[in-house]
């Protein structure tokens, strides 16, 4: 059925929701906890900002909630639990207002207009915002506004949600929390060298990012399309003023015209390379070094083994040839009584 679209509706759809990282971490967190296994979706309050413009999505905490698997409309949220932490996170920062809930969906569920008109008690407006928690590519969140649909026959208006843009967006502290914590993370099944390598991957694919960028900005301001900013050419030039001197070696010494142009930078890392050699090489010598010493000993072991066992077999064989020689002497003392006894009666 057509439908008419209100000014509420077009101001919302340019609406750009900011979410931080520690939001997803949170997210991510809390679904680990308690529902990590099963279909069920976790449920929690969303803190930030709200200029009506953007929404700045700085913090959230996990609300109990519970519904039915069979009936999607029987649920239940405990929201004196939600006044209760609010009430304290405003204790802590009163800038970070209550500006809407999160659950993880993966997708909207038919109770989450319901939930969005409790979450009205609070806040005129609330925002929902669906975190993925899957392991899938892309931005895992999706920002939704619940609003009025007033149809163009004139019967009664119903509730609907409108999709805003979202993006996730890091301060330079969160930034470094965050790469902090994914050093951590790491699978268990490939060694340490393969995560540093990887690790070392990613932190240079960031930086040929960030440098692409500056790259694209100075060009956009010589071709005049964007105006000169001297704050932000002054933080490129104290980045710049960073680097090394690559002046080569014969041009900062004119009395050697015949000298070898090495820069700084070349011979520093010809001197950090022959370090990592001879690391290497002492490495290698170490572990043949206790190769060969695990063999001595194994060797010995093995040797030591031997005798012990060619000892019992000895003592065995001489064990076995007393028994032998102290049967013969029985059955030869026994054959002399018998011969003895003989002649003893042939006398009689």
């Amino acid at each position: 059925m057509p439908t008419a679209t209100t000014q509420e509706t077009i101001e919302l759809a340019s609406t750009l929701v900011t979410v931080h990282p520690l939001v997803l971490l949170s997210v991510a967190d809390s679904y680990n906890r308690s529902a990590a296994g099963t279909k069920r979706r976790v449920v929690g309050v969303l803190l930030g900002q709200n200029n009506g413009k953007t929404v700045n999505v700085a913090n959230s905490f996990a609300v109990p909630f519970e519904e039915d698997e069979r009936d999607p409309n029987v649920w239940f949220l405990d929201h004196n639990f939600v006044e209760s932490m609010y009430d304290m996170y405003r204790k802590i920062n009163a800038k970070e207002k209550m500006i809407g809930w999160y659950h993880s969906g993966p997708k909207l569920k038919s109770s989450d207009l319901a939930i969005s008109e409790l979450f009205k008690r609070w806040i005129p407006n609330p925002v929902l915002l669906v975190v993925d928690v899957r392991p899938t590519p892309g931005i895992p969140t999706e920002a939704y506004f619940s609003v009025d649909e007033i149809k163009d026959d004139g019967t009664s208006t119903s509730r609907t949600f409108v999709h805003v843009s979202s993006t996730i967006e890091a301060e330079e502290a969160e930034e470094i929390g965050v790469e902090h914590l994914l050093r951590d993370v790491r699978d268990q099944s490939v060694g340490s060298l393969s995560t540093k390598i990887a690790d070392q991957l990613r932190s240079l694919q960031g930086l040929s990012a960030r440098l692409g960028e500056i790259s694209t900005y100075l060009e956009a301001v010589l071709k005049g399309e964007l105006p000169v900013n001297h704050a932000i050419l002054g933080e490129l030039q104290d980045i710049f003023n960073l680097l090394p001197n690559l002046t080569p070696a014969d041009a900062l010494n004119a009395t050697k015209p015949n000298a070898a142009k090495e820069t700084e930078l070349s011979k520093a890392f010809r001197t950090n390379m022959h370090d990592s050699l001879m690391t290497i090489y002492l490495s290698s010598l170490v572990r043949a070094v206790m190769a060969l010493h695990d063999l001595i000993d194994n060797r010995k072991e093995q040797g030591l083994a031997k005798l012990a066992g060619d000892a019992d077999r000895a003592k065995e064989s001489a064990a076995i040839e007393a028994d032998i020689a102290k049967e013969a002497q029985e059955s030869k003392d026994k054959a002399a009584k018998e011969k003895q006894a003989k002649e003893d009666k042939g006398k009689k």
